[in-house]
């Protein structure tokens, strides 16, 4: 059953934002307390499946042999062979272009050193380094969870936001993918709820709307 108090929020965020012409993403974000972000073990680096999923197309490209990539071809949105992890490297420009066009990155395992050494320095910063796969794996399980995936890093920054949906879906599937954010954080902090400050619900250019967590 969805949380009343973050359903009656996004109602009120939703509420409050004129009609925009273009698909506005909404967003929560996060204000913590009492905790010691300089320590990486308590920094948020996550990645979590929502289940009403984002609202929105999410790419993922794959790295890996022909007869992986012959596999998933039907599921991902951008193809790179092993040749093609150093023209990237040489092209920097290109290579940033393919991190900020793309949510995530699959690759052949085998791949992963070369990718690491070559592909690293611009994905890495990013959180953008491809997930390993065996290359007798079928990719599109995977490919299909991804496209429903955010990821939040929080860094060693108190605030940080997420990514939950779009203004054109349920509120109660936008409250649900919140609830299952919140869940996520508090099995992630020592004091659970209690390292939450505040949580706030908006649309892309909309006011942002508290969150009753208590």
């Amino acid at each position: 059953m969805t949380d009343e108090k973050i359903l009656t929020s996004v109602k009120k965020a939703l509420e409050s934002s004129p009609e925009r012409k273009f698909k506005e993403s909404v967003e929560v974000a996060f204000n913590l307390k009492d905790i010691d972000l300089s320590v990486p073990k308590n920094r948020v680096d996550m990645e979590i499946r929502l289940p009403k999923g984002r609202g929105r197309v999410l790419k993922v490209a794959i790295f890996g042999s022909s007869e992986l990539t012959e596999k998933a071809k039907k599921y991902a949105d951008s193809i790179f062979k092993a040749e093609d992890i150093e023209e990237l490297a040489k092209d920097k420009k290109r290579l940033r272009k393919v991190a900020n066009d793309h949510g995530f990155f699959i690759a052949e395992a085998g791949l992963m050193p070369t990718i690491g050494k070559n592909l690293g320095v611009v994905l890495g910063p990013r959180g953008k380094m491809p997930k390993p796969l065996p290359p007798s794996a079928d990719p599109a399980a995977m490919i299909a969870n991804m496209k429903e995936t955010v990821r939040i890093r929080s860094k060693d920054r108190m605030t940080f936001h997420a990514v939950v949906g779009t203004r054109d879906m349920k509120a109660e599937d936008l409250a649900e993918n919140i609830e299952t954010i919140i869940s996520r954080l508090e099995k992630h902090f020592e004091k659970g709820r209690q390292n939450i400050r505040s949580a706030f619900v908006k649309t892309s250019m909309g006011p942002a709307v508290r969150i009753a967590l208590q």
